[in-house]
């Protein structure tokens, strides 16, 4: 079930762990896709929060926000780009978007396999997706004072292997939010430290969410020549008589 979007606001806008929790995920975004000049960047669920950084120099940025959750006018101050949409049907032509970021999309959705499906239809041929998931074995999970807290939390044999299973290659991944899941000052204050050391000794385990890039995998080509040829072999021999037994 989605999470209401006056909720995800609150939290990603208004709180202190919110504010660090866009943070830390935003940064491991922009390390994977450090930019998108010219190109459309399209997100789905409440990733609007990591796709601020692209729209500065991508050609177009669209923040798809399923009916179920709700939409807000984003962003603040400029003209707007979300779209309410359905979870399965979006507004975007077939094979029109270069990157794709999924947070709040996959995990919460009733339909998870027809969100794949509608990931793969928009990506173009090369367009690659971000599917950032809660990690079943962090901390992050098991609170559900956070947005991390609801819906099915994945670990990452389990995310890949669904990828796969909808034509998804995935390609790499790292993780995020090592700081616990705490409004304590403490914790606050240095998060970004615990961000710092958890990506040094923990890329699966430790973090609070798991960030798979993953590539559009594309049937391979028809080649209607070698079945038409099996189909209708060459009879070299036509025409040759046939040898006949001579009696004995």
């Amino acid at each position: 079930m989605h999470l209401d979007v006056l909720d995800l606001r609150t939290f990603y806008y208004r709180t202190r762990l919110g504010r660090a929790a866009q943070k830390a995920v935003r940064d491991q975004v922009t390390a994977l896709w450090p930019e998108a000049k010219g190109q459309t960047v399209a997100g789905f669920g409440f990733a609007a929060p990591l796709l601020r950084p692209f729209l500065a120099d991508a050609r177009r940025v669209i923040a798809l926000m399923p009916g179920q959750q709700g939409v807000m006018p984003w962003p603040a101050g400029m003209p707007n780009v979300s779209v309410l949409c359905e979870e399965t049907l979006w507004p975007i032509e077939t094979g029109r978007v270069d990157k794709l970021v999924l947070m709040h999309g996959l995990e919460t959705s009733e339909h998870p396999a027809s969100v794949l499906k509608e990931c793969w239809r928009v990506l173009g041929p090369g367009g690659s997706a971000l599917f950032v998931v809660p990690n079943r074995a962090g901390l992050w999970a098991r609170r559900d004072a956070t947005p991390f807290g609801f819906g099915r939390p994945y670990s990452l044999g389990q995310l890949e292997a669904q990828l796969r299973s909808h034509d998804f290659v995935p390609e790499r991944h790292v993780a995020a939010l090592f700081q616990p899941p705490s409004h304590s000052n403490f914790w606050l204050r240095t998060g970004s430290m615990w961000e710092g050391v958890g990506r040094r000794l923990s890329r699966r385990f430790a973090g609070g969410v798991l960030i798979v890039e993953a590539t559009k995998r594309l049937p391979a080509p028809s080649q209607p020549g070698l079945p038409e040829a099996v189909r209708r072999p060459l009879r070299v021999l036509d025409g040759l008589a046939q040898p006949e037994a001579k009696p004995v």
